[in-house]
């Protein structure tokens, strides 16, 4: 067998990961067939225009449509509208494209058929508040829940109690035409209420559940959006609304089907993948040091393998920011993962996210190396304090060891490989 290189698989598992979720790859054997009457297509996220072409691509008959996009994420399409808005704060050009959505499906009929195309980062990109909520307190809103250390599952509970088109509304604006909903899951579990905060999925949390999150990370918002919460009056659209009765949503790229792809480019260099957990969730640098912990279970029992092998896991983790830094969520869990492990000649490790943004606008994440901890000392940086600042980008930036994709035009959330081949590596 020719030798191994660590930094080579890594990266070869990485681009298997996202082209596994890519829509020119997952779009086309989801497509219903053309109805008898007329299709719109509509669509939110950082994978939604790539959807986008691949429905023109593969779709036989008339159709038109809009679909909302972060800056730097547009493709070329010719029937379907591409808006860009700003992401992960929302913009009033996201405001304009929610409306542009509900115009688009406005009175269609039962013989019509919507389609509708949601990825990660549709949430941002379709800031439509609740009356009595200006845009300017969703996006201070916005910011609070980010650097609180939330989860993806509260942060979208609270999003879709505060908006006019989440939590199923949108949904319910297509009946009584046929909505299919195709989406690329980013967040733990796949659940359709928290894949861009479910605009055509029911949702089975309450105005109570909000409230509650709001109360956990000590999160204010104006007292009009409070008093209408308590009172229960921006309730969502529940499982079980007869207009959403014959809706389908089909789910065409998870993070597991991702990480079996970088699997399979472990085991045919001959390294025995192990995937962990498509699902992590927790603060990014105690996952890192759980990870870390693994490994020396790895090198001192073989647990649960025998080097060489590569763990994989995928999932959200969380950044509570509280330094200067940006904070970035792959970063900071490889920051602390190097950190809690220590020299180790035998252990390479990539994480990033598989959307290329890990927090920071073109960095997708980071690599850590053998040599890392003694690269550093040489430069007489100290680790911890960048870890205490939430700095991990400027960490691996003054290596040189940031992992830049530029945007992947798909969103399966994060992406963990540790490549373990022994002590001695």
């Amino acid at each position: 067998m020719p030798t191994l290189d660590p930094e080579s698989l890594l990266r070869a598992a990485f681009a298997a990961a996202i082209e596994a979720a890519s829509a020119a790859r997952c779009v086309p054997p989801a497509l219903p067939p053309p109805p008898a009457g007329r299709t719109v297509v509509i669509g939110a996220g950082k994978a939604a225009a790539a959807m986008a072409r691949a429905v023109e691509s593969h779709w036989t008959g008339e159709f038109s449509g809009t679909v909302v996009v972060p800056h730097g994420h547009a493709v070329t399409c010719e029937r379907i509208e591409v808006i860009e808005s700003a992401h992960p704060v929302p913009a009033d050009a996201g405001r304009r494209a929610a409306e542009r959505l509900f115009e688009r499906v406005h009175g269609l009929g039962a013989d019509d058929l919507v389609l509708c195309l949601v990825s990660g980062g549709g949430s941002a990109l379709l800031p439509l508040p609740v009356e009595g909520l200006s845009l300017e307190d969703k996006q201070a809103l916005t910011r609070a829940l980010l650097r609180s250390g939330a989860t993806i599952g509260e942060i979208n509970t609270v999003r879709r109690h505060l908006s006019r088109i989440k939590g199923g509304r949108l949904g319910v604006a297509c009946h009584p035409a046929r909505l299919v909903t195709l989406a690329i899951s980013d967040v733990p579990g796949d659940d359709p209420a928290d894949i861009a905060s479910g605009p055509t999925a029911p949702d089975p949390t309450t105005c109570a559940d909000a409230l509650a999150v709001l109360a956990r990370y000590r999160i204010a918002i104006p007292a009009a959006a409070r008093s209408a919460l308590e009172r229960g009056a921006w309730e969502s659209v529940k499982p079980g609304d007869p207009r959403l009765a014959i809706a389908e949503y089909r789910i065409v790229a998870a993070p597991q089907a991702s990480l079996e792809a970088a699997a399979r480019v472990a085991a045919g260099q001959g390294v025995r993948p192990v995937i962990l957990s498509d699902r992590l969730e927790g603060e990014a640098r105690e996952v890192g040091r759980q990870m870390a912990a693994q490994v020396q279970s790895v090198l001192a029992r073989g647990e649960p393998c025998d080097p060489p092998c590569l763990l994989l896991s995928g999932g959200e983790t969380t950044v509570t920011v509280r330094g200067s830094g940006c904070g970035g969520r792959n970063v900071e869990f490889l920051l602390g993962f190097g950190t809690a492990l220590g020299p180790c000649a035998g252990v390479h490790a990539l994480a990033a996210d598989t959307d290329g943004v890990d927090g920071m606008a073109a960095v997708a994440g980071a690599l850590w190396r053998p040599d890392t901890l003694a690269r550093v000392a040489a430069r007489g940086l100290d680790p911890q304090q960048f870890l205490d600042a939430n700095d991990a980008h400027g960490f691996f930036g003054a290596l040189g060891d940031s992992v830049v994709t530029g945007p992947t035009l798909t969103n399966v959330n994060d992406f963990r490989a540790v490549l373990v081949l022994g002590a001695e590596g």
